[in-house]
């Protein structure tokens, strides 16, 4: 294979070289355990401390506790059953295009009796903001509200101020998984009153088992973990020092390099649209009528074609892509984001999401649409009956 082109990036992205070099030191030398109270320990300490500092400022928050995690998917099992657990008289409204960290929380609450509901999307892919009070109590139990800032399959992203403004007439406590958006939008958490904020490190050029919940204001969870009360109590285990630097490092960036970033993606990720559907004018664009996207994303549906073998040809002819979100790959039934948004049949099952990210160039872009449309016609023709 003389060409590897990656468009997995909200998958998990490449670490930046600068990362890797901020990790170095406590990969080696600097080894310490941050609750150890010699040198070393010391060292580890303000390393974290330092790192926790500069993952806030990316964020634009000037408040809040940020809690370091094992991965995004913990950070949002902490969000949800760390609150249900310290409410276990509440509910918990959900939208119905959440990853899979979140509905299995919530699928695992419901199973235990918890009061779990669901919010609808539109064939857009958009949470209807304005049917969400409906879902509420209408008493005063503790409420909390997930809904994803950015959608890590279609790249939809939904109307979170709305959302947030809700919450707070309602009393409730807001959650939102913004895995895929630090890095790709601007961040203003001052702006919008979210309380609770997943985060991972390895969307961005980060390194993998690092991810982190923002708890704002006086909210309460009940821990997942218990050990030696590290993270505030809220996470117990020593911390990876080593990737909680190189979080910091892709987070900050992510952050200085946004806007010239998210750009240049816009550019390549219209480019691959606009080609792929003058070739394939069958296709269709999952969100890609919704108000806005991540820069980055670009999620289609292809009828009529034997998907696995679709990707497997891809993949031979070295293009690297996901068939709707990696975390259900294996799985026969279509993806629970694309069903929720109305999708049937070859449209709900045939899905691929392209994405795009820092090592992209517009090469690859033409080399992908040199190879796309040529390899559907070819798995079509194999699959046809003679």
């Amino acid at each position: 294979m003389s060409k590897s082109i990656y468009l997995d990036y909200a998958a998990t992205t490449p670490m930046r070289p600068q990362v890797r070099e901020a990790m170095a030191p406590y990969l080696g030398a600097e080894f310490g355990n941050p609750s150890s109270i010699h040198s070393h320990g010391r060292a580890a300490h303000v390393a974290v401390e330092t790192a926790r500092r500069r993952v806030l400022e990316a964020l634009s928050a000037s408040t809040g506790r940020l809690i370091f995690t094992g991965s995004g998917s913990e950070a949002d099992n902490l969000a949800i059953l760390g609150f249900a657990r310290r409410h276990p008289d509440g509910c918990v409204v959900r939208s119905s295009i959440e990853h899979k960290a979140v509905t299995e929380a919530t699928r695992a609450l419901g199973a235990g009796g918890y009061d779990v509901r669901v919010a609808p999307v539109d064939s857009r892919g958009v949470l209807d903001a304005e049917a969400l009070p409906g879902l509420l109590p209408g008493d005063d139990r503790p409420t909390l509200v997930s809904v994803m800032w950015a959608n890590n399959e279609t790249g939809v992203i939904q109307p979170v101020g709305k959302v947030a403004a809700l919450c707070r007439q309602h009393r409730a406590v807001f959650h939102s998984d913004a895995i895929q958006v630090l890095g790709k939008l601007p961040f203003q958490l001052d702006e919008v009153q979210i309380g609770l904020l997943s985060l991972s490190a390895h969307k961005l050029g980060g390194p993998k088992g690092v991810g982190a919940l923002l708890v704002r204001g006086d909210i309460e969870l009940e821990p997942l973990i218990y050990g030696g009360g590290q993270e505030g109590g809220l996470r117990a285990g020593t911390e990876n020092v080593a990737g909680i630097v190189g979080f910091a490092e892709a987070a900050t960036i992510a952050a200085a390099e946004l806007d010239e970033e998210a750009a240049a993606w816009r550019s390549l990720r219209d480019r691959l649209q606009a080609g792929l559907c003058a070739a394939l004018p069958e296709i269709a664009v999952n969100g890609g009528d919704a108000p806005e996207r991540l820069p980055n994303v670009l999620n289609i549906s292809v009828p009529d074609v034997d998907i696995e073998g679709l990707l497997t040809s891809l993949d031979l002819e070295g293009i690297c892509v996901s068939s709707g979100s990696a975390c259900t790959t294996g799985s026969v039934e279509p993806s629970h984001v694309i069903k929720a948004m109305g999708r049937e049949g070859d449209l709900a099952r045939n899905t691929i999401r392209l994405s795009i990210g820092w090592g992209t160039k517009a090469a690859d872009i033409e080399y992908v649409l040199e190879k796309f449309p040529r390899l559907v016609q070819r798995v079509r023709e194999f699959r046809a009956p003679s």
